[in-house]
């Protein structure tokens, strides 16, 4: 292990620095050298007085460098390194020449007449005004104070970069805030969670059953728990988790009548909501679903349309089936009508049963009347799969709604995402299509809603039989459970996907009867194999050399969708057999270690949380920018172009060409994709889909997630495993029950 040394300076100059991550090569200059120092330096500016820690590297084509682990700024206390600092532009105002002057004048109580007596500097220095100095005196005392903290909050394990965010939100309340609550933090502090917390205030010595804990635990165990795709807790459920959270690792006995007091508390607070007597949520998800519930009834609020127009309007439909060759059902063209005549439409259905043709259908008709449509899906994949299926441009529900870097300024929403559409500048347009509803969650409902005015179409088009979104809220299960809105469910499997075994068979699934694998199909395989090494060994095959060219697709195209993340036929031990395999090391490659991962160039990899932030570009010839924006999504997928060790980061490139560059300490928001969870995988459609199948808790291991996964494949599924393990999914029924009340919450306003 490399030994850790500790190195005193200043920043002379920057040799680079990343202005969006902090990432620097810097000049250092020590009481006996120059070095050159590599890390993060977010925080440190030109002629900074540095404590930093780390080790000597020895860069293959840069020489000898310093690796910092961590640093802390200190306050320059002698004469010369005074005149650094105040040269160094550290004060607005002050540049070599005139820090000479203050310097030579005061010498080592230069910093303390600057901050405390700016009138005799006013009065000593000639140049500086009255005015200036006061100047000059604010920003010191300002940089002081923040330096002063960081400091302070060094000793507590808090980074610099978390340090500033806590400064610049409490100022010089920071000290009362540590020591009486840190718990308020969390509530207050994106990037600070309970645990962090928690750590500190033991450092603090507050008690472990303290009433600032116990409520800051139950709010972290609502937080936790939509992370399973709840939007509340009954109350005895919250009571066991908030136990649970509480204790752990711990001999502290936590009452759970006192939880509940405090339940009551943080509802009398308006931080909780309890609706039933039993079901506590926190506030910001109720008044989501609330508003949504409103909203939805504003929309709703459509006139009757008369018996002789609806009668004008099929008509009209009908003209259309025969302009464009097509020959609806009667679902379909009921369907058509309601999303013409009714504010909010939803129509459901499997595979094959004509989902498409039914929207081809909805945009003819709004065209043909001169009137105006949008498209859009929750990821860019499903968006990309409703344009080639429909010809018109179809965009992500985040780009419809103009997402942006900025934080939500709106306090009921969750997300803390801010999108430029709005209640006060919403989408103008008659009808909006939104596809693959299942995967949408209640922040992206809720904000979609925001955005639309009464008077808009809402068409929701889903498979309700899919997995619920990834995020809370189990929106489209909810809607249709209601019984507001009209809700077709197409059944009728059409011709053309009666010729396809994986549509056949995920219509066997989805009604609880066993698929059919005989091997007699041409696109659904079984291969019975019931030995992990032997089950990798024919993934490799199969993805390298027999399906590329059967499906007319690129190994990277072919996906691997397993229902674990753990275990021998998980996502984390695919990910390293595959990768071994599909994408070695070579001298050609660039890669980089970045924990337990091995992050390799031409690697396939998949964003694992939203980042409003980040940055993308789209690169033409020359290198020339022909595009920009701003989001990259849980579930995008793409592959590593770039790792560079001297500017530390790893460029990735998505959809549509879409350049992501991550700096080595923000890794933890992408993985390796060769294989994903079926969960992963919703929206998505690949050309051909392996799944290897041996076993596993039986919670996973169930119906839903079996038909989710085989209607993810376009033209080939192939499972590997255990015949046993398959018909057991499709006999299990079980799904992790989600606590949800938008559905009471639309029946209660409706009914008002």
């Amino acid at each position: 292990m490399t030994e850790v040394e500790k190195l005193k300076g200043y920043i002379e100059h920057f040799i680079f620095k990343n202005a969006e991550n902090g990432y620097g090569v810097a000049n250092l200059i020590t009481a006996d050298d120059e070095v050159v120092c590599t890390g993060n330096f977010k925080d440190a500016g030109i002629g900074d007085s540095l404590e930093m820690e780390g080790c000597y590297v020895n860069h293959p084509v840069y020489g000898m460098q310093f690796k910092i682990s961590s640093f802390k700024i200190t306050l320059p206390d002698d004469a010369a390194s005074m005149q650094r600092y105040l040269g160094s532009g550290a004060i607005k105002g002050i540049g070599e020449k005139m820090a000479a002057k203050i310097v030579k004048e005061f010498g080592d109580d230069s910093f303390r007449i600057i901050e405390d007596e700016p009138e005799v500097l006013a009065e000593k220095i000639k140049g500086i005004s009255h005015e200036k100095a006061i100047d000059f005196s604010l920003q010191m005392h300002e940089k002081r104070a923040m330096r002063d903290a960081m400091i302070f909050l060094q000793q507590y394990g808090i980074s610099n970069t978390l340090a500033v965010k806590i400064f610049n939100q409490y100022g010089e309340r920071v000290y009362a805030i540590l020591k009486e609550n840190p718990y308020q933090l969390a509530d207050d502090i994106s990037g600070v969670g309970f645990k962090t917390a928690d750590e500190i205030a033991s450092k603090v010595g507050i008690s472990v059953d303290s009433e600032y804990r116990i409520k800051s635990g139950i709010l972290y165990s609502l937080s936790q728990s939509s992370m399973d795709g709840n939007t509340f807790l009954p109350m005895e459920a919250l009571i066991d988790k908030t136990v649970e959270i509480l204790t752990n690792g711990t001999d502290t006995d936590i009452d759970a009548e006192s939880i509940k007091i405090y339940i009551g508390n943080l509802i009398m607070d308006k931080k909780l909501v309890c609706k039933h007597d039993n079901e506590i949520y926190l506030s910001s998800y109720y008044y989501e679903e609330q508003g949504c519930a409103v909203m939805l009834e504003e929309l709703n609020k459509m006139s009757l349309t008369p018996d002789e127009k609806e009668q004008e309007i099929r008509s009209k439909i009908l003209d259309i089936e025969k302009k464009k060759c097509i020959e609806l059902d009667e679902l379909q063209r009921d369907a058509v009508l309601k999303s013409v005549t009714n504010g909010i439409v939803i129509i459901t259905g499997g595979p094959g049963t004509g989902k498409t043709t039914t929207i081809n259908t909805i945009i003819n008709y709004y065209a043909s009347e001169g009137m105006d449509i949008m498209l859009a899906a929750p990821t860019g994949r499903a968006a990309k799969r409703m344009t080639e299926a429909t010809g018109y441009e179809a965009r992500t529900i985040h780009r419809l709604l103009e997402v942006s870097g900025q934080v939500s300024d709106d306090n009921t929403s969750r997300s803390g995402v801010h999108f430029e559409k709005n209640k006060d500048n919403p989408l103008e347009t008659d009808a909006i299509i939104i596809d693959e509803m299942s995967m949408v969650d209640i922040h992206l409902f809720y904000a979609l809603l925001k955005a639309l005015t009464v008077g808009t179409h809402l068409i929701l088009v889903g498979d309700s039989s899919q997995l619920p979104s990834v995020g809370p809220g189990q929106v489209l299960s909810d809607l249709i459970k209601c019984g507001k809105f009209p809700t077709i469910i197409l059944q009728k499997i059409f011709r053309q996907a009666e010729e396809s075994d994986i549509v056949m068979n995920a219509h066997r699934i989805h009604n609880g009867e066993k698929p059919v694998i005989d091997n007699k199909s041409k696109d659904f395989f079984f291969l019975e194999r019931n030995d992990c090494d032997v089950i990798y060994n024919h993934l490799i095959l199969l993805i390298r050399d027999k399906l590329p060219g059967y499906v007319d697709a690129e190994p990277y195209d072919i996906q691997v969708l397993t229902p674990m993340r753990k275990g021998p036929l998980g996502v984390i031990q695919l990910n390293s057999v595959l990768q071994e395999k599909l994408n070695p090391p070579s001298s050609s490659k660039k890669e980089h270690v970045y924990g337990d991962l091995i992050l390799r160039e031409g690697d396939k990899v998949m964003q694992i949380k939203n980042n409003y932030q980040a940055q993308w570009e789209v690169v033409g010839k020359y290198n020339v920018v022909i595009d920009s924006g701003t989001g990259i999504f849980n579930g995008d997928m793409g592959i590593v172009r770039e790792i560079n060790e001297y500017s530390q980061d790893v460029v990735v490139e998505y959809d549509e060409h879409r350049r992501v560059r991550y700096h080595f300490n923000e890794l933890e928001e992408i993985e390796l994709a060769y294989a994903i969870t079926i969960h992963k995988s919703q929206g998505s459609e690949y050309p051909a889909v392996v799944m290897p199948l041996l076993g596993g808790p039986r919670m996973l291991l169930n119906r839903n997630l079996l038909y989710t996964a085989v209607t993810r494949a376009k033209s080939t599924v192939c499972i590997l495993g255990s015949s046993q393990t398959l018909f057991g999914m499709v006999d299990n029924e079980e799904q992790l029950k989600r606590y949800t009340g938008l559905k009471d919450r639309i029946v209660d306003v409706f009914e008002v």
